[in-house]
């Protein structure tokens, strides 16, 4: 079948999953106090990072306009379309709306927009899933086993600072910094496409241990399964959390990737994000 897949920056990439999914990124931007920034190829993560520590205003990330995704859209392949959880942002509804302005003049076009109830690498391992799937199923077969892969799969991060949600007005700034002091490290994971704390350990290593260990309390059929990291500028410590991992579990496969700047705002300098 010949599908293009649309996903918007949230979609975390190395050049290798790049090349293989051809996949075409419509950009969320980024705004930090006055100045604005497009999450496209050209964006400069550590740059960000930068910024973010520098200044005392949150980062505020909006949703591509249905424009974007609208070209996105255009030629003559089957359309594909992954986007952040719906209940972390409008994207979903976005490309929803662009896809049912798209089909006024070209109603034989096929679209189909996912809603990933995840972010990051997790909307990575839904476009892995998608392309796998063209091979040999029928348009609605592809819908039916994305979805109940969406349903199935799990996403975790773990945050080295606390100082975007804290900046953000998420954190209480008293606990925030407390928290901070005492190096408490949060593990959060997605429940129905929104964000709860799972675990919190006190110390880097051991709420790394701790985020290996939560792998074990979701063991079903690992083997048939991707584990897929992304980290914001710790490659060394997504590389040593892959061979943690390997120890205690059989995944088909596992990926590493870097995150772009939608993921970077949130997983923030030092930070983890795995989904399975």
């Amino acid at each position: 079948m010949n599908i293009k897949i649309v996903a918007d920056s949230g979609c975390d990439l190395n050049p290798e999953l790049q090349k293989k999914l051809n996949i075409k990124l419509v950009p969320l931007t980024i705004n930090i106090g006055e100045n604005e920034y497009q999450d496209n190829e050209s964006f400069n993560v550590k740059q960000l990072l930068n910024i973010m520590k520098e200044n005392d205003n949150p980062p505020k990330t909006a949703s591509p306009s249905p424009n974007l995704f609208m070209e996105a859209y255009e030629g003559d392949e089957n359309v594909f379309v992954i986007t952040l959880s719906s209940k972390l942002s409008s994207t979903y509804n976005n490309a929803i709306l662009a896809k049912n302005m798209f089909l006024e003049d070209k109603k034989e076009k096929f679209i189909h927009v996912f809603d990933s109830l995840s972010a990051s690498i997790g909307e990575t391992l839904v476009s892995l899933k998608i392309q796998e799937l063209a091979q040999n199923n029928t348009r609605s077969k592809i819908i039916e086993k994305t979805n109940k892969y969406i349903k199935e799969m799990k996403t975790f991060f773990l945050l080295e600072s606390l100082d975007n949600l804290i900046k953000a007005g998420r954190m209480n700034k008293v606990k925030g910094k407390l928290a901070s002091f005492l190096s408490i490290k949060p593990i959060m994971g997605d429940e129905n496409g929104e964000i709860k704390l799972v675990d919190k350990a006190r110390g880097s290593k051991r709420a790394f241990k701790k985020l290996v260990n939560v792998i074990g309390k979701h063991n079903d059929k690992l083997e048939e399964k991707i584990l897929g990291i992304a980290h914001c500028n710790c490659l060394e410590k997504a590389e040593r959390f892959k061979e943690e991992v390997l120890k205690k579990y059989n995944f088909k496969d596992i990926i590493i990737v870097e995150t772009g700047g939608l993921s970077s705002v949130y997983a923030n300098d030092g930070g983890i994000i795995i989904s399975f």
